[in-house]
């Protein structure tokens, strides 16, 4: 007669001859999330000041169009307006262009901030994980 296997009992001496920290899946989970928040902090107020750059840019160009589109009756009048407006906007254009790229190392030394200090804190997660897990543990009691 086949006797039938005791698989709850089989699945639970597996388990024990294996033990899993499930709080180290917790915090690193945990971990993951508090990551994704500085980053995405990170990446909203870059995203907030290129609006910033960009809306400023925006009003400035309006504004210089608005005084190109007084048309100066005399040709020459009018050759100095565009003139002006193309100065104008060059030199717009090179002040946002430098302003986009201070959000841009912002973001690039706050984003080394934030992954050096994740790195400095996983390395100390490990290093205290190794420590327990290098710790002798007490023989378990072998399955009836």
């Amino acid at each position: 007669m086949n006797k039938q296997l005791d698989m709850t009992g089989l699945m639970q001496d597996f388990f024990a001859a294996f033990p899993v920290d499930v709080n180290a899946f917790q915090d690193v989970s945990k971990n993951s999330v508090v990551l994704g928040e500085k980053l995405t902090s990170v990446a909203l107020n870059a995203a907030e000041k290129s609006a910033e750059i960009s809306n400023t840019w925006t009003k400035q160009t309006l504004a210089k169009l608005n005084d190109l589109s007084k048309n100066p009756v005399d040709h020459v009048d009018y050759s100095k307006s565009l003139t002006d407006f193309a100065s104008a906007q060059a030199e717009v254009a090179a002040e946002n262009i430098a302003a986009y790229a201070e959000v841009a190392k912002k973001v690039q030394m706050d984003t080394v901030e934030v992954m050096m200090a994740a790195g400095k804190e996983l390395s100390e997660e490990a290093s205290a994980a190794f420590k327990t897990a290098a710790k002798p543990k007490p023989a378990s009691k072998p399955a009836k």
